[in-house]
């Protein structure tokens, strides 16, 4: 028999890197907020890699800090290594990754959740949702305790009917052993939501007492300081090195041998796996030309033996993985302390969200995280922090927030996974981004801060530094526009010495700037600023000099989609009803309702035949007759 327990403004269910994040947005919005978690103890747990960011997910992390989250501040207070990857390429690729110390990562969310107000933390599993006239008014538990809330916000990550699989072993499970979430997940399938099954993989861990290091490179962290945050001010210098070793032939002879044990293979495993993570035994299936692949040997902790073995993802028997670690150089003796496993999960099928990630199905429910088909701690966290915004949002009546794909990777991420759906846990990638030159690693704070400061979540005395930096910025590129650099003698000696070719005649220095091997210390030197600028303006004025062109073709990109973007579909339009446009086109429309011209045209199986017929009804104002 069940009770009224409590009401709040939001309820988040799970406390995950998704459930965090839009715990603590909503409840920083000043939406009394209960954040519900199967376990106290795992509260922003990392049960695979010990680590944050990496290409286009190292940006994502800024976009969220540049919003007002948590994920940079607190990786920044208990990262082991941090490294700027992609250091000899553009700006577009550039991206920080930081190891942590996935127990201290832990303890300090969950204490900065314990400490914020409005916001409750709970543990308790949730079964069922409070439903009125297809609109969630709140959440049950297993204990039969009833919170009423104005929104709720899912995020039970990989634990909906969770299932562990090892070689020939299947158990009903969360990930590492923890329990799984079995009823609400039915729930959410007699509410008419249509699921899929994805799995994912993690792999073992080995006590770092048994490895030969003398057998690996070492990976050290970068010797200059690095933060993920635009607020960190202080600096953690004692960094510890990760290290790279390989398989070899022995390896995959061993894995080769031993597929028909592998559940990958035997047909154990029915969900969908990632494809840009593959687990061992398919990286040798797949890519068997290849005579060996990396591993990377990565600390779980300062105050841990367990290391974590980069790339030897596997769901094969533990028998056979002590046999493969054997084989691996520095791993010979290498003790196992956790078997690799494979997991598998229901997700919904994303195209069931508005971009708001609020449900279609259901008003006032909201998703976020691998429940919405992704991978990843990074992605997780972006959808978290919208998902809690927008609730928070809904609760006040307010619009939502909308992250164009222009505009930040997050816009990225769920534009792609409302509008395109995912067939295999979604990963972030560069790739992905169209505009990848405008949402740089360097600039998330010009992106994004004013957005987070409007929706409260940007403080007023970090919005007026960020407002100072933006107006040196444009300060010192004007000056740069109007200083003229003339061909002096002490000029050419600098240019030599910064190997390019001479001054013929007098030039800007923004113009010079714009020579590749021309850096702006360099231009410091032959035109130097009244008072020198901090680190941070100068990068950007020098980037923003340098690929002004290239820059300018983007938001020349941006302006020509924005024009269909403001293109509006009504919501309840009947596609069966357009003529001329193509079967699929109808069906796959009528699933996802695009709210604009831009959203259908991103919509697998709408082909621009079928976009021109929509523009031809809408400039002849025949959409409104034909809506539902």
């Amino acid at each position: 028999m069940g009770y009224k327990a409590d009401i709040f403004d939001v309820i988040v269910v799970g406390a995950g890197h998704a459930g965090v994040e839009a715990a603590l947005a909503s409840a920083r919005m000043g939406a009394k907020t209960l954040c519900l978690t199967l376990n106290l103890d795992t509260v922003a747990y990392m049960p695979c890699n010990p680590s944050v960011g990496g290409p286009a997910k190292g940006i994502v992390v800024r976009e969220v800090d540049a919003l007002g989250g948590e994920m940079a501040r607190n990786i920044d207070k208990t990262h082991i290594q941090m490294r700027m990857l992609n250091t000899g390429k553009g700006p577009a690729v550039r991206a920080l990754r930081a190891q942590a110390d996935k127990y201290l990562y832990q303890h300090e969310m969950k204490k900065t959740m314990e400490n914020t107000e409005n916001l409750t933390l709970r543990q308790g599993m949730v079964e069922r949702l409070i439903m009125e006239d297809g609109v969630c008014k709140g959440v049950i538990t297993k204990t039969g305790a009833e919170y009423e809330a104005k929104a709720v916000v899912l995020t039970t990550g990989t634990y909906l009917r969770g299932k562990i699989i090892i070689g020939e072993l299947a158990y009903e499970s969360g990930p590492n052993n923890m329990a799984p979430s079995i009823n609400l997940s039915y729930h959410l399938q007699e509410l008419g939501f249509d699921m899929v099954r994805f799995k994912t993989g993690t792999p073992p861990r080995v006590n770092s007492k048994t490895i030969d290091y003398s057998k690996a490179e070492i990976q050290p962290g970068d010797d200059v300081p690095r933060a993920f945050s635009y607020e960190t001010t202080e600096y953690i210098t004692d960094q510890l090195p990760c290290w790279l070793t390989y398989t070899g032939d022995e390896t995959h002879q061993l894995i080769n041998g031993n597929l028909h044990r592998s559940p990958m293979y035997s047909g154990m495993i029915e969900g969908t796996g990632p494809r840009y993570c593959p687990s061992i035994e398919d990286k040798i299936v797949r890519f068997n030309d290849k005579p060996r692949h990396q591993i990377f040997l990565e600390p779980e902790g300062r105050n841990t033996e367990e290391v974590y073995v980069q790339g030897l993802s596997t769901s094969l028997p533990e028998d056979v993985q002590k046999k493969i670690l054997a084989t691996i150089p520095g791993l010979e003796k290498a003790e196992l302390m956790r078997a690799g496993y494979a997991i598998e999960y229901d997700a919904i099928v994303p195209t069931q969200l508005w971009p708001s990630l609020e449900t279609k199905k259901v008003s006032g429910l909201f998703t976020a995280g691998q429940l919405n088909g992704t991978s990843g701690y990074e992605e997780a966290a972006g959808q978290g922090l919208m998902a809690g915004i927008n609730a928070a949002l809904k609760v006040k009546g307010k619009e939502p927030l909308i992250l164009d794909r222009s505009e930040a990777y997050i816009g990225v991420l769920i534009d792609d996974l409302i509008t395109k759906g995912t067939n295999e846990p979604y990963r972030l990638l560069t790739s992905r981004a169209e505009y990848r030159l405008l949402l740089r690693h360097d600039n998330a704070d010009l992106r994004l801060t004013k957005k987070g400061f409007e929706i409260g979540l940007i403080p007023q005395e970090r919005y007026e530094r960020f407002e100072e930096k933006k107006a040196q910025i444009a300060k010192e590129i004007e000056r740069l526009e109007h200083v003229s650099i003339k061909p002096s003698e002490e000029v050419q000696q600098v240019l030599a010495e910064a190997q390019s070719s001479a001054l013929k005649e007098p030039m800007t220095a923004a113009n010079l700037l714009k020579r590749p091997e021309v850096t702006y210390p360099v231009i410091q030197r032959l035109a130097p600023a009244e008072a020198p600028l901090s680190e941070t303006v100068s990068e950007q004025v020098e980037i923003q000099v340098k690929y002004a062109g290239y820059i300018d073709k983007q938001l020349a990109q941006v302006e020509r989609m924005r024009k269909m973007e403001n293109k509006k579909l009504p919501v309840d339009l009947d596609y069966m009803a357009i003529n001329g446009l193509a079967t699929e086109a109808k069906q796959k429309l009528h699933e996802v309702r695009p709210l604009s011209v831009g959203q259908a045209s991103r919509v697998s199986g709408v082909n621009p035949a079928d976009i021109s017929i929509l523009l031809i009804y809408l400039e002849q104002g025949k959409l409104a007759k034909i809506a539902r």
